[in-house]
């Protein structure tokens, strides 16, 4: 066997982590990168050179790591982050897909990017400064798009004297704000990214601290990929008919399973038509199969002739979502022109594109104390609220909270094709039942 061959195997029988970083202007998000992807040895040495060079021309004595994840010429030069920046490293326990968001208030819609698909997001503190807006913003993104691990990392520690109660103030606070939105677990780390405290190795200026390091913690954390748990639902991409001498009655609907598993011979409802049938052949890369599930790519066969096109979907019978034209749901606006009451828009949901109005806008969310602003009439660039829009068509909609895959949807500007709003269907934040808001342990997590 080849060490690559060998490497390969290791790779493959580890599990895999997405997580994003985030944090306010300046509060070390592309140095901590840096350092993870530097002291877990996963830089390659002309990478290293670069940086090295880089730092030189700019009169930086030691290389500055920021730059491993600073791609765009505009981030080098201002040193700051704009774009969301996805790095793939590994180790021998864990696969990692980083993505590095910026921290200024005005690309927090690029975090809603970023942490859309993580599992884990790592919000970072200046130690210094504490929790900011800008910080309670991160957290309710990630509440809202149901993130179900978060990690504080209090950096620059070595700014305030590695100091205990500092640390302490910081997480108190974060945990009790982030508790309240519904976020299931908080994790507090102090650390140095600059000085590499905390970050792979332990520390040697805080030995008050007894928890991981931030890559301990990531190669721990519970990671569940397993789709097959959650509701079966197939949105159709393709209908594919050859019509040839040698299929001459093929039909099959093709897509990517998003969750759940169909079997052959399962009762399925497509929907939004309400027709319904059996599974006749499922076929997986050329071959038929007896079971598929998420996120598999396949083609789907049925025993009738139903009028099935690109955007309808296939679920099981006594599974099937509720269809429905009036969405209710919490966004997060992206766009630099607002959404206003009455706006025509295009709704897309998995392969589904339909014509809709947005028919009311009840409330914009304060994140200082997260009340709600009644009635603001218009949501703009970075707003989160909640939205009423009434589709052409119907949808068969999930909620966010039982689906990330199938309660989710985007409002398109219809006349330039802008992706305007980030929605998720039904419910905004998680209940949270007072004991986790009051339980020191569940608070610090060591």
């Amino acid at each position: 066997m080849t060490a690559l061959t060998q490497h390969t195997e290791q790779l493959s029988a580890t599990t895999l982590l997405r997580f994003a970083t985030a944090g306010s202007v300046d509060d070390g998000k592309s140095t901590l990168v840096g350092r993870l992807l530097h002291d877990s040895k996963s830089v390659l040495t002309d990478q290293l050179e670069a940086v090295e060079n880089a730092s030189r021309s700019r009169g930086q004595e030691a290389p500055d790591l920021a730059l491993l994840t600073d791609g765009l010429r505009a981030e080098r030069e201002q040193g700051i982050t704009i774009d969301v920046a996805y790095r793939y490293f590994a180790t021998p326990r864990r696969r990692f897909i980083l993505a590095d968001t910026p921290g200024h208030v005005q690309y927090t819609r690029n975090m809603v990017t970023g942490a859309s698909t993580a599992e884990l997001a790592v919000v970072l503190v200046d130690a210094r400064n504490g929790v900011v807006e800008q910080t309670r913003r991160h957290a309710a993104v990630a509440a809202l798009l149901r993130v179900p691990h978060v990690v504080l990392a209090v950096n620059k520690m070595d700014l305030v004297d590695y100091a205990e109660p500092v640390f302490a103030a910081i997480a108190e606070e974060f945990t009790a704000y982030a508790a309240s939105l519904g976020v299931p677990e908080i994790t507090a780390i102090p650390i140095s990214a600059l000085a590499g405290d905390n970050v792979v190795e332990p520390s040697a200026h805080m030995d008050w601290y007894g928890g991981p390091t931030v890559l301990e913690h990531l190669e721990t954390v519970p990671v569940s990929h397993d789709l097959t748990a959650c509701h079966a639902r197939f949105p159709v991409q393709y209908v594919i008919r050859p019509q040839t001498a040698e299929h001459p009655d093929y039909r099959g609907y093709a897509g990517q399973i998003a969750a759940g598993a169909f079997r052959v011979g399962e009762a399925v409802t497509v929907l939004p038509s309400g027709r319904t049938s059996t599974v006749t052949a499922i076929d997986a890369l050329g071959e038929s199969v007896d079971v598929a599930w998420a996120p598999q790519s396949v083609t789907i066969r049925l025993a009738d002739d139903i009028d099935i096109s690109r955007g309808d979907l296939i679920a099981p019978s006594d599974d099937a979502p509720a269809v429905t034209q009036d969405v209710e749901a919490t966004v997060c606006h992206v766009a630099d022109q607002p959404l206003t009451v009455g706006q025509r828009v295009l709704l897309k949901h998995t392969t589904r594109t339909v014509k809709a109005i947005v028919k009311d806008i009840p409330s914009r969310l304060t994140l200082d104390d997260l009340s709600q602003h009644p009635a603001p009439g218009r949501l703009v660039a970075n707003d989160i609220g909640r939205v009423v829009v009434r589709t052409a068509e119907p949808l068969a909609l999930d909620a966010y909270a039982d689906s990330r895959r199938t309660g989710s949807f985007l409002l398109i500007d219809p006349a330039d094709g802008t992706t305007l709003t980030a929605g998720m269907a039904g419910a905004s934040f998680a209940v949270v039942a007072e004991a986790a808001a009051t339980d020191d342990d569940a608070e610090w997590n060591f």
